[in-house]
């Protein structure tokens, strides 16, 4: 069964020096990235206060972390009442990364994820600024829309439908981006926005909840149920294995010459969804059949991130190859299934 305690602790020795004995704040931390980053910085030494509501995250995935004197959980919704042992600590870096992001969500859940995103973010910027703590929000490459650029840079500006089924999510990270700005520059907090592509790997959700596609077409394959690809599967994504997003949403929260800036963290290589579904029933050995099913509502048909400016600020730039990240997690996924 596949162990990520490795990958963490592999992570963990390249921050220990920046994280040791620092006080962090994690929204989201029962969630995928958000138990990941989690563990990683409790690997290298911090002191981490979680919180999450279990509205998309999952126990199962702070275990190991409740095991550990320096984790502190606190089930609550981040846009409502925080608790009052959190807003009494002194952290030293926030990272605010809860929201639902899934498109079965967008349609169930939209003013939940508007809230996280506007009044969360709000009331986790508000704690980095009495603190005087430094700010990162995970926002996604889906404020880009459809894009007309692509690969797409920071600098690209969105092509985005503001009221399609997609907006609640969209628009509500832009809205986020916008209020980190303004903190930014109203109060001259230290703060960073990670646009977050694609990014995939153990601890996915694989029930109907989450909807992901790499989940989806794992499962289905070890499954032996059919591989279903939205439209022609024509369209592309580039999928970031966890650990580099994880290393990348580190370094740009470590990096001095990054306050107040943008990144694009994601693997700039295409791949279509139906070359996605027959990598995976080659890597499962599966006799799953494809079948094709409508596009939903404003699925972009492209999906690339250009990340010279994360190589140039940051030195980042991903290192585990799609085959290779498929194939750790199609492992993880054998062992939960």
């Amino acid at each position: 069964m596949y162990d990520e305690t490795k990958e963490v602790a592999e992570l963990a020795r390249e921050f220990r020096e920046e994280f040791e004995g620092k006080k962090v704040l994690v929204s989201g931390a029962a969630g995928f990235l958000g138990s990941w980053l989690s563990d990683v910085l409790l690997e290298a030494g911090a002191e981490v206060y979680g919180i999450d509501n279990f509205a998309s995250g999952l126990r199962r995935n702070i275990e190991n972390a409740l095991k550990r004197e320096n984790f502190h959980f606190y089930e609550a919704d981040v846009s409502k009442e925080l608790p009052e042992e959190v807003l009494r600590e002194d952290f030293d870096f926030v990272f605010h990364l809860a929201s639902r992001a899934s498109p079965f969500e967008f349609e169930h859940y939209p003013l939940e994820i508007i809230e996280s995103n506007t009044i969360g973010t709000r009331n986790m910027l508000e704690i980095a600024r009495r603190n005087e703590a430094r700010f990162l929000f995970t926002s996604t490459s889906e404020i880009y829309g459809q894009p007309k650029v692509v690969p797409t840079p920071e600098t690209y500006w969105g092509y985005v439908n503001p009221i399609g089924i997609r907006s609640c999510y969209d628009e509500s990270k832009r809205l986020g981006e916008t209020i980190t700005m303004a903190y930014h520059r109203q109060y001259g907090l230290d703060t960073r926005i990670v646009r977050i592509f694609n990014t995939y790997g153990p601890r996915m959700r694989a029930d109907g909840i989450y909807g992901r596609v790499v989940p989806r077409f794992v499962t289905q394959a070890l499954t032996g149920k059919p591989i279903t690809v939205f439209g022609e599967g024509k369209q592309t994504r580039s999928f970031c294995y966890v650990t580099d997003q994880i290393r990348g949403i580190l370094k740009l929260a470590l990096s001095e010459r990054a306050s107040g800036e943008v990144v694009n963290i994601g693997n700039p290589d295409e791949i279509t969804i139906i070359g996605l579904a027959h990598l995976v029933k080659e890597l499962t050995a599966s006799q799953s059949p494809i079948e094709f099913h409508p596009l939903p509502p404003d699925d972009p048909p492209r999906r690339c991130p250009d990340i010279t400016k994360a190589r140039n600020l940051l030195n980042w730039e991903p290192r585990v190859g799609l085959r290779e990240g498929l194939e750790k997690t199609i492992e993880w996924f054998r062992g939960v299934l």
